[in-house]
């Protein structure tokens, strides 16, 4: 089979759903499904789930498969397939996901951490084609993100993964589930945004109940004044963090997803500020900040992308 017809399965595995699916050259998503991960019922009964929605979305979309693409929750070890220790899956690490669904299937699989997969998928075909460096920055429920230099992951020593969302902003900040006070996770994922406007608001404020990013975004859009006061707060610490990450890389695209950056239009003006006041002593300016292109499906598309990635290179892959 030539690349124009070629599909690959992928596997979006978060703590706490599985995303299976197939997905075109040209990243399309021909056929998906979702299982719950419910990790404590074990590794083997996760594996069985996956392989059985694997052919039932390959037979859905009626192609051959050329390979398997895993994106996966947590620290992983992608050079030997190995999950490592992931607090959302508990009794899964040193579990080999490779091995077992190469074995499975007869295919080759590829396995990357879910934020480098989906800045591969963002590289690929989002919002960093045609582009050697970026760096995607996911802001939801946590922070994290992945690297690319000179068109391929940047890995750390042993294969690494950098995890951007727990570079310290103030350390004299909140105490993090990391250990360390102040990360920028801790400051700026939509939780902490959350938490910290209950913390600071009045105790008569009357939107106290169930309060969410989501709806201190949409409170700030009325022109709420503890809502505004909070968000701008936000876009500040997450100025930080971009503008460090500027400073640091300057790539030629910082990409921005997840949930609380569905709320751009009310954050980017201060994180637009604080890099530009920040990063005086690097090319700020001709650093764009790019929403990311994918939408919901960018996990599993990003699991396309990671095998692509990995096998693309010198032999044809399929």
């Amino acid at each position: 089979m030539g690349t124009g017809n070629a599909a690959t399965g992928a596997v979006d595995i978060g703590g706490t759903k599985i995303a299976v699916g197939v997905i075109d050259a040209t990243g399309k998503v021909l056929a998906r499904s979702e299982t719950p991960t419910a990790a404590r019922d074990g590794f083997e009964a996760a594996l069985t789930r996956i392989v059985t929605l694997l052919a039932a979305t390959r037979e859905r979309a009626g192609v051959e498969l050329c390979g398997i693409g895993i994106g996966c929750t947590g620290p992983v070890i992608p050079r030997t397939g190995e999950i490592g220790k992931a607090d959302f899956l508990p009794g899964w690490e040193g579990c080999n996901l490779v091995a077992r669904l190469a074995a499975q299937s007869g295919l080759r699989v590829a396995l990357e951490n879910d934020a480098d997969a989906a800045a591969l998928g963002e590289l690929r075909w989002g919002a960093g084609r045609g582009l050697q460096s970026l760096i995607c920055v996911t802001v939801g429920t946590g922070i994290g993100g992945g690297i690319i230099v000179n068109g391929a992951l940047y890995r750390g020593v042993g294969g690494a993964h950098p995890e951007i969302g727990h570079h310290v902003i103030d350390d004299s900040g909140p105490l993090c589930y990391c250990g360390a006070r102040g990360c920028w996770e801790a400051l700026a994922c939509g939780p902490a945004i959350a938490a910290h406007a209950l913390r600071e608001a009045p105790a008569d404020y009357p939107h106290r109940a169930g309060l969410t990013t989501a709806r201190l975004c949409d409170l700030a859009r009325q022109g709420d004044a503890v809502a505004s006061r909070e968000i701008a707060r936000a876009g500040r610490y997450l100025g930080i963090g971009i503008a460090n990450l500027v400073t640091l890389y300057t790539p030629e695209a910082i990409v921005l997803s997840g949930g609380v950056m569905d709320s751009a239009e009310l954050l980017m003006p201060a994180i637009r500020e604080v890099v530009r006041n920040n990063c005086t002593q690097v090319p700020a300016a001709d650093v764009a900040l790019l929403p990311a292109a994918l939408g919901s499906d960018a996990p599993l598309i990003g699991a396309g992308a990671a095998w692509w990635h990995r096998y693309e290179g010198g032999q044809r892959p399929c």
